[in-house]
């Protein structure tokens, strides 16, 4: 079963890097669900809108004129795993889109296939450059960490390189599942807490839930059943409703390493994922790695993980590879 499984992955990265190159050539016709744009030639100049964009562009070899600010207080708006590769200072977007200061860049190509632009600004965009919005029938968010890789490269004429380094990624997360077999089938749930009290979960829908589920692990159906057939990556709950966090590992995002709301959550540590130490805890600089989920952030990503799901899975409550602050270590009662 794995050769036959090793076997259609071959086929198919075979098939993809096939397509990718025939599909080089320009003009390139791009169909997209506010219509279809059409790259005239090869772009040099690419404006990302998407809050992850530069990275992928970076990994391809591309600078970006445009550099979409998300959150992070590094000064050209990318995080770690891409600054090193990012040549001068692009235009940095914040807040909403100036389209002047995009037009300043003169870009060949705008790519917004994670911005949430509207059909209004797609209008405006046009006039500017060709632009590369989300296919028909996708969410503005909706498309996978994979899906934006490969349409990315398409855009700028490198698809093949993009495929081959997209399957080189899932390659990885597939070793991680095949040195882990006891992970098959375990129930996961991404979890965060918001300064607010309320508190909730990522749902299969989510990019990095599908990460974890390439690694073995099946999201939980209690986060999933909340939604109730809609479309949603991530669920709210009441503080009543914690226990549909229980899972056999659960793991607690605080992308701005603020704890307290996670630490002040009534009926946490009634959780038997808790109690039994199942339970992990993603600081700032790995939940944006996994978060942004790029070219260049997922390996980084993957890396810190598997260590900690090891250590959070070993059966030993006592032992944590995480980055939980000390007074978040579970102590069990009369210990």
């Amino acid at each position: 079963m794995k050769a036959l499984r090793l076997f259609v992955v071959a086929f198919v990265a075979i098939i993809s890097t096939s397509l990718a190159v025939q599909a080089q050539d320009f003009p390139l016709t791009i169909e997209h669900k506010f219509g279809t744009s059409i790259i005239p030639e090869m772009p040099e100049r690419v404006a990302t809108l998407d809050f992850t964009g530069a990275d992928n562009l970076l990994a391809l070899g591309v600078q970006p004129v445009t550099v979409r600010y998300w959150y992070g207080d590094y000064p050209r708006a990318v995080w770690p795993w891409a600054d090193a590769l990012l040549e001068g200072s692009p235009e940095i977007l914040r807040g909403d889109l100036n389209f002047e200061q995009i037009a300043s860049t003169s870009p060949d190509v705008i790519i917004a296939i994670a911005s949430g632009i509207s059909a209004d600004d797609y209008e405006k965009l046009s006039l500017i450059a060709p632009v590369v919005a989300v296919p028909e029938g996708k969410g503005d968010y909706e498309l996978s960490w994979a899906e934006r890789i490969v349409i990315t490269g398409r855009a700028i004429g490198k698809e093949a390189e993009a495929v081959a380094k997209m399957e080189a990624i899932r390659d990885t997360l597939a070793a991680v599942a095949d040195t882990h077999p006891e992970w098959a089938g375990k129930s996961t749930v991404l979890a965060y807490a918001t300064a607010d009290g309320q508190t909730g979960g990522y749902t299969s829908y989510d990019m990095r839930s599908q990460i974890l589920s390439d690694m073995g692990f099946s999201i939980a159906p209690a986060v999933d059943d909340v939604l109730g057939g809609e479309y949603s990556f991530y669920v709210y709950f009441s503080p009543e409703e914690i226990f549909r966090l229980d899972s056999d590992l659960l793991i607690w995002f605080a992308a701005s390493d603020k704890w307290e709301p996670i630490r002040e959550l009534p009926g946490r540590t009634f959780l038997q994922a808790t109690q039994e130490g199942r339970d992990l805890f993603v600081g700032r600089q790995v939940a944006s790695a996994f978060s942004h989920g790029s070219l260049l952030s997922l390996p980084f990503a993957i890396d810190s993980l598997v260590p900690m799901i090891e250590a959070a899975l070993d059966g030993d409550p006592r032992t944590y590879a995480d980055d939980r602050p000390g007074d978040l270590v579970w102590t069990p009662p009369n210990s």
